[in-house]
């Protein structure tokens, strides 16, 4: 059931459904909602135009909906997505790129805003940047600190108090995305492989896993 205002919309948040970033606010009547729902393609109304739009359908720069969602009050709706490109007609990645004094303000979440300073890291003087002289040092390095890290971490989970586990868990994490950002490789690329394993059983997972290792061999 959805509320739809006098004039039979209703506004719509378009949240990345693996990172939460916000993408963009529109509005959607019924049809808008029900051709959003059968065709998985971000559908909306245009107030000034009064006709239907599909997201990215002459821009190119296309939502993919996974599922709607309605809050509590039945008049607002969440399309929880996956854009290719920016969503913004500014060509940023948000609509949500300035705070209310109107400087510029990152709207990712806090793993995009690191994986962001990470980057510009890179170009960073490694006297002046730890990460700098880290992706300095290459793969190898990353890889035997990220081993390091992963060994406090195991032993304060066994021994040492939760404020330690949550510190040594932010170490591990960091030193992961420098190595992910060493080999140009997203986070958002991980929680894909995450979600792609929901609903399926940890051990016929791992068993997969080994079946396809053993067949590449």
């Amino acid at each position: 059931m959805i509320r739809f205002d006098d004039k039979g919309l209703v506004p719509v948040v378009v949240q990345d459904e693996l990172t939460g970033l916000v993408r963009m606010v529109a509005y959607a009547n019924a049809l808008a909602v029900e051709m959003t729902r059968k065709t998985g393609r971000a559908t909306f109304f245009s107030r000034s135009r009064g006709e239907l739009w599909e997201k990215g359908a002459t821009s190119g720069n296309a939502i993919a909906v996974s599922r709607v969602l309605v809050d509590c009050d039945e008049d607002c709706l969440v399309y929880l997505a996956t854009a290719s490109g920016p969503s913004c007609h500014t060509g940023e990645t948000s609509c949500f790129f300035r705070d209310l004094d109107g400087a510029e303000a990152a709207a990712d979440p806090l793993i995009g805003r690191l994986e962001a300073t990470l980057r510009a890291r890179k170009g960073a003087s490694a006297h002046k940047s730890y990460t700098r002289s880290l992706y300095e040092q290459g793969p190898a390095a990353i890889g035997e600190k990220i081993r390091e890290e992963a060994g406090e971490l195991a032993e304060a989970i066994v021994s040492e108090t939760n404020e330690r586990v949550a510190s040594e868990a932010a170490d591990v994490l960091f030193h992961l995305l420098v190595g992910l950002g060493a080999r140009d490789v997203p986070f958002r690329d991980v929680l894909a492989v995450l979600a792609s394993r929901l609903g399926t059983s940890g051990l016929a997972e791992k068993a997969a896993r080994t079946k396809k290792s053993d067949e590449g061999h």
